[in-house]
């Protein structure tokens, strides 16, 4: 079992569920891979203006969990009455009423009421009980400039927050992918000939402004594309947009909801002089798209060092 807000489902949780599929395998008859974690986040009841932006939505998650042999998810509503369970409440339910064979946690896990639990309590408190307390080391990853940095979904925040997509696929294992539903913009990508999903996702982490060469999967079939986050500067003040040119695509997507791969950062936004120069720069931004993005989608871009 283990307990943790999982956003993201990163290479350090990737290690963490590992050993929980080794501990299973090892285990007597019918043993299960429990996972607890809050939905949406505590910080929306106790502070909301500090909630950071989602990884990976709770659809994308529950997947991401399920595919890595989790059996039973337990999603908890960040009730205030859980909330302010102290850290030995919080125990107690756990050992009494839980009863886990063996509990899985990071060495910053820290749990109850003003995150006062701490690894070293839960140390002390399993201690001569029957639940076995395994602590997993951080994953550190070398990213693209060798700094080396251990790998938790702040850290991804802040290199997709500076448009870092391939250091942010290092420290996941895998591309990150937008997931929202098309829908109608202001439609000048067809007017220019280069028509673009509109994608609407919510309270998700975009990435920062830029053109990024992506891949999209529809009903299958993965699909290279040109994408293009920011606000348009060419045509003055407009929202900011999350677009993407499926490159070869022509079917009508309005209303579909789709998986987006961020895969490489290819220039920063600029305001252009004209249609005709914008329209030569989004020519070229394709052509280094097709030659940038591999079709096979279980094959992310970066690796570890």
């Amino acid at each position: 079992m283990s307990i943790g807000n999982f956003d993201g489902m990163h290479r350090g949780h990737e290690r963490l569920l590992r050993l929980m599929r080794e501990l299973r395998d090892k285990t007597g008859p019918a043993p299960r891979i429990a996972v607890v974690t809050f939905e949406p986040h505590p910080l929306t009841v106790l502070r909301p203006q500090n909630v950071p932006p989602r990884l990976t939505p709770p659809p994308m998650k529950r997947q991401f969990l399920a595919q890595a042999g989790v059996d039973v998810l337990v999603e908890l509503p960040p009730a205030r009455e859980v909330l302010n369970l102290t850290a030995e409440q919080f125990w107690q339910i756990l050992r009494d009423e839980v009863g886990p064979a063996h509990l899985v946690e990071g060495g910053s896990f820290n749990f109850g009421k003003d995150r006062g639990g701490t690894i070293q309590k839960l140390r002390e408190w399993s201690a001569g009980t029957s639940i076995q307390l395994h602590i997993i080391d951080p994953v550190k990853v070398a990213l693209l400039d060798m700094l080396a940095v251990p790998v938790s979904s702040s850290v991804i925040r802040w290199l997709l927050a500076h448009g870092r997509v391939r250091d942010a696929a290092i420290c996941l294992g895998r591309a990150y992918a937008l997931e929202g539903t098309v829908v109608e913009g202001a439609k000048r990508g067809r007017e220019l000939g280069i028509p673009t999903a509109n994608l609407s996702c919510l309270e998700q982490l975009v990435p920062a402004d830029a053109i990024y060469a992506g891949r999209c999967l529809v009903d299958g079939t993965p699909w290279p594309a040109a994408v293009s986050i920011g606000t348009n500067p060419t045509f003055g003040d407009n929202p900011r947009t999350v677009e993407a040119h499926l490159i070869g695509f022509e079917a009508n997507l309005y209303g579909r909801t789709l998986r987006l791969e961020v895969l490489d950062w290819l220039r920063d936004q600029e305001v252009f002089a004209g249609v005709d120069s914008l329209k030569s720069r989004i020519a070229q931004d394709i052509r280094q798209t097709l030659s940038r993005v591999r079709l096979d989608p279980a094959q992310p871009i970066g690796q570890v060092a």
